[in-house]
């Protein structure tokens, strides 16, 4: 048997060890993972934050298996290279063949006066990266009534929406000129700072917070490089992400940003050590989107059981859907700030602030290779179906702005889930088709849960679940009871599938 050892039991490294012990019956696997739960969605903690999931729906662990041995609550330490062991907390000593560090990323903390003790943050002072931190945030909004959210990246406007879902006046401080700059352009994010007016949200662009004072121990406000302070009974930063990367540089392992790896995801120091996710830096960057580390866990496995890569195991997705209550936010592709006088590029949008609504989309040699929609799911949904398939625009791009125009519709891309093929992808996460959710139902399974264990789908950013639901319920036979006389003339209750 051959040992792996795997650091790290966020969404990427249980994918991981899922597809390897499914992949090879010869390995045996040790999880070391520093929290006290088990793997579960990250992606969905702003929806805890606001409210609309519960901490209990997002567990993603697998069954028990027998080869995997999951310890949390576990912390690796150290790693003896030259004797091919991890040392945890405890002073074990775990043995591999192959070590895969999926430590992933902590969440950053700006330097900002008086905003954390030698113990930790200061009461009322968060950031969102684990489920501690999303339970956190729920029981200070019970009793707060004003919240401050530093960073209008996705997380934070998620966080900020979810806030006021909650009843709170929140306040969203973002250092750049526009939000979500890495998304959004300068009109999408006029109308998106529109949008969150109109759900009781104060958005400050071009400010940063420089301190923050207490009373006995508790933040009592904040205060802006102005000079300005904002009294606020939360201050939650959502300011980006540091790749946890220490275990390895204490190893002797490469380290930049995040931890070195090849295109193989093997460090170029060590042919028995892999990283993936967010701690890992591979030759092309990383996008921050479970998908990607997926993506990777998949690609991993196929060079450790020396099979070949699937094209869905190549593919990128960079779909970024915001999970903003009150408020519906995709882009894809060439998005924000790009040339739009560029010749390869055709460029068409649709601002209406009043109504909340911003369509822009992209096109190239007649298929979309961008978009933003702000304010329209279902203009957002068509946009994502063409955009991931690839399939072909209509000959009037403008036909993709709007739900209907002159009498004129979008591309059927966007279909009713009884129209979907086998083939349509609808979980864009986990590339999983319309026609692998109706083998899963054919197989038994009857909730969106039962889907999926056996397939993930709406596994990651869980908006594909609504077209699981109605997978299922087109596709789970209907018992019809009817009254039938037998030969005795006894009438029996007869059970049919039609």
């Amino acid at each position: 048997m051959r040992r792996v050892v795997v650091v790290g039991h966020g969404m990427v490294g249980a994918r991981f060890v899922e597809e390897l012990v499914e992949a090879d019956p010869r390995v045996v696997v040790t999880v070391l993972g520093k929290e006290p739960l088990a793997a579960y969605n990250r992606v969905l903690l702003s929806s805890v934050v606001a409210g609309s999931k519960s901490p209990q729906v997002l567990g993603l662990a697998a069954p028990w298996h027998p080869r995997v041995e999951v310890l949390t609550g576990v912390t690796a330490t150290r790693i003896d290279r030259e004797r091919a062991v991890v040392v945890d907390d405890r002073g074990t000593s775990h043995g591999y063949d192959e070590l895969v560090l999926a430590t992933g990323s902590a969440a950053r903390v700006p330097a900002i006066q008086g905003v954390a003790y030698d113990e930790g943050l200061v009461d009322g002072v968060f950031v969102l990266k684990d489920m501690a931190d999303a339970t956190g945030i729920v029981a200070a909004a019970e009793s707060g009534r004003r919240a401050v959210v530093l960073g209008a990246g996705v997380l934070g406007i998620e966080v900020a929406t979810g806030l006021a879902q909650r009843g709170l006046a929140v306040r969203v401080v973002h250092v750049a000129e526009r939000l979500m700059e890495r998304q959004l352009g300068w009109e999408a994010s006029q109308v998106a700072v529109a949008s969150l007016e109109r759900l009781g949200i104060t958005t400050h662009v071009g400010a940063s917070v420089v301190g923050v004072r207490t009373r006995r121990g508790r933040l009592e406000s904040v205060r802006f490089a102005d000079g300005i302070e904002a009294a606020t009974d939360l201050f939650v930063m959502c300011t980006g992400t540091v790749p946890e990367s220490m275990l390895a540089r204490r190893a002797g392992l490469s380290v930049d940003r995040g931890i070195v790896v090849g295109d193989d995801l093997t460090s170029p120091d060590d042919p028995h050590v892999h990283a993936i996710g967010d701690c890992a830096q591979p030759p092309g960057g990383a996008s921050g989107l479970v998908a990607q580390g997926w993506q990777q866990a998949s690609r991993l496995v196929a060079r450790l059981t020396a099979r070949s890569v699937t094209s869905a195991e190549c593919a990128t997705h960079d779909v970024v859907r915001v999970k903003a209550s009150g408020m519906s936010m995709v882009s894809m592709g060439v998005c924000g700030d790009f040339d739009r006088d560029d010749p390869r590029y055709r460029v068409l949008s649709l601002k209406d602030p009043e109504h909340g609504r911003y369509v822009e989309v992209v096109v190239s040699a007649g298929a979309l290779v961008g978009a933003t929609c702000i304010g329209d799911a279902d203009v957002a949904t068509t946009l994502s179906a063409l955009y991931t398939r690839s399939l072909p625009v209509p000959e009037d791009p403008a036909l993709l702005l709007v739900r209907a125009l002159a009498g004129g519709g979008p591309a059927s891309a966007a279909k009713r889930p009884d129209e979907l093929d086998d083939a349509d992808r609808v979980c864009t996460c986990n590339s999983v088709t319309a026609g692998r959710i109706r083998d899963a139902v054919r197989g038994g399974c009857a909730s969106v849960a039962d889907v999926a264990a056996a397939t993930r789908a709406s596994t990651g950013c869980g908006d594909c679940a609504s077209v699981v639901q109605a997978l299922i319920s087109s596709g789970t036979p209907t018992e019809i009871v009817t009254d039938s006389t037998t030969e005795t003339g006894t009438k029996a209750l007869v059970r049919s599938q039609p």
